[in-house]
């Protein structure tokens, strides 16, 4: 260990608060967010609160390391940005731009400068931010009115048959939370960045908030925010709207969203798919991952179909969940403050919609065989020019990300298998109940672990994996080689199960044989 260097010394400042004088003390490494905490605290202004710090001049003070001390005699002020009025905003940034201009002429401090104007900048748009919240809070007032009224009206008529959260009836729409986001910021290690970009990453080890802060760093690394020209604060507010709409459910639920969404960006990843679609591409393919359950009921399609469920009538059986799933999704998105794609121009927004819409439909299993024959015809010569040739791969692509639960390791991917039997075993249970079909998989009485994942893993995920493979053969280390171990310590597990079996058959028989000779 070396000796403390002065680079290492904490900084201090004097703030002038309410005409007396503040010491405030803090580490050279602070981020602008805890110094900015810490301002607000030491100048007894709520957290929250935006605000600027300014010398006895007037002048804007950077809020972060690199800030220039002061003395007792020359004190810093922190003003909240509220009491500044709207009108100021073309002279204040004036000021900010002749400050910025007198010092970029001080020589050797660019870097400094370039930091200072960031901040500055952030402060205006945050002041933005804040007026826009007035005009959507009364807009939220409104529309909470409005959802009294209808549900003072619809009192007593409670449907049933597997009743979806949202009625699309009338007007009424998804309500999602307006408030600024304050899932807290987590920074993600370097460790983590890199394990999010596997196949391998544990998606048992993380809270909501966690997985929130992972889907917000996936849109920003792949470049979606810039492409798109996301405020990043409505991609915050987007991302807690979609968490709020995954029902509760023991398998279909946000965990999964989270599991196929980094799924999805592990494989862009892998594949280098970076290189070969565009971002926008890369923007479907995210967006319809994080949306592609949402609102599920945990209770499958033959179940909609069978019960003669709302959903069912309303699709008129043809893929009931999945045209929900895009309806809810759009919901969302209509809402100014959680339309990730404002920015769009209106006719790249058509087109946007139209590939999610295609690609969440393409997770009806009912389609699994017409969706992989149309791929396998493509890939021996597949062009990455050609747009048919794209959007198979694409609906490919989320069709591996939504069932790839054992190319994950076998204690990552084996709770996923108890969670979806518990989901089938409820529908199953539900189905006796009413009278309805039920399916042998579904069956608590006829399934096992090892027969209902043999024959998924033999039929469906290794085929459809090894035709992706042709395309990508990186992945058959990392994905396919992984699903192949799994079917074999499935197969080892129902060896085990048939050997039991039968010796507890053979058991019984000998019991039943000694009670007749007696």
């Amino acid at each position: 260990m070396g000796s403390s260097s002065s680079s290492y010394a904490p900084k201090t400042i004097y703030l002038d608060v309410d005409g007396k004088v503040q010491k405030v003390v803090f580490s050279r490494h602070c981020s602008p967010c805890d110094i900015k905490e810490l301002l607000c605290t030491s100048s007894n202004i709520p957290r929250t609160t935006a605000i600027m710090m300014v010398d006895p001049e007037g002048a804007l003070v950077s809020m972060d390391p690199t800030m220039p001390t002061n003395s007792p005699n020359s004190l810093y002020k922190v003003v909240p940005l509220s009491t500044v009025q709207l009108g100021e905003k073309e002279d204040m940034f004036q000021n900010v731009l002749s400050q910025v201009a007198e010092q970029f002429s001080r020589a050797f401090r660019i870097n400094e400068l370039k930091t200072e104007v960031t901040n500055r900048l952030a402060m205006l748009e945050k002041r933005v931010e804040l007026e826009g919240l007035k005009v959507v809070e009364i807009e939220k007032c409104k529309n909470d009115l409005k959802k009294l009224r209808d549900e003072m009206a619809s009192r007593g008529g409670g449907r049933v048959n597997c009743p979806c959260k949202y009625n699309f009836d009338d007007g009424k729409k998804v309500t999602p939370r307006r408030d600024v986001p304050n899932y807290p910021k987590y920074t993600l290690s370097q460790e983590t960045v890199e394990a999010l970009k596997k196949p391998t990453f544990d998606v048992w080890h993380w809270e909501h908030n966690e997985m929130l802060s992972c889907l917000e760093y996936m849109y920003h690394d792949l470049g979606l925010v810039k492409e798109f020209n996301m405020n990043p604060i409505t991609l915050k507010r987007w991302l807690l709207a979609i968490q709020e709409n995954y029902r509760n459910n023991p398998f279909h639920n946000f965990r999964h969203c989270f599991c196929v969404s980094q799924m999805m960006y592990g494989m862009i990843n892998l594949c280098n798919l970076q290189e070969k679609l565009t971002l926008t591409d890369m923007g479907i393919l995210m967006t319809a991952a994080v949306c592609h359950d949402l609102d599920h009921p945990g209770y499958n399609n033959t179940y909609q179909i069978n019960a003669r469920t709302e959903l069912a009538v309303r699709y008129n059986d043809i893929s009931p969940l999945e045209n929900h799933h895009c309806a809810v999704a759009f919901q969302i998105l209509s809402l100014p403050e959680c339309n990730i794609f404002a920015n769009v121009d209106p006719e790249a927004f058509k087109q946007i919609r139209q590939a999610i819409i295609t690609l969440i439909l393409a997770t009806d299993m009912a389609r699994h065989g017409e969706i992989l024959d149309s791929f396998k015809q493509k890939v021996d010569n597949f062009d990455f020019t050609n747009e048919e040739h794209v959007t198979c791969l694409k609906m490919v692509m989320i069709k591996c990300c939504d069932i790839s639960n054992e190319v994950r390791p076998t204690e990552v991917a084996e709770p996923w298998v108890d969670c979806l039997l518990e989901e089938y075993f409820m529908q199953s249970d539900r189905e006796k109940s009413e009278g309805l079909p039920v399916a042998p998989f579904m069956d608590r009485d006829k399934v096992t672990k090892p027969t209902a994942q043999i024959g998924f893993i033999k039929f469906v995920l290794i085929p459809m994996f090894e035709t992706v493979m042709k395309l990508f053969p990186q992945i058959e280390e990392i994905m396919v080689q992984p699903l192949r171990d799994s079917r074999d310590h499935y197969e080892e597990l129902k060896q085990i199960d048939d050997a039991m079996t039968e010796a507890q058959k053979k058991k019984t028989e000998s019991i039943s044989l000694g009670g007749k000779k007696k």
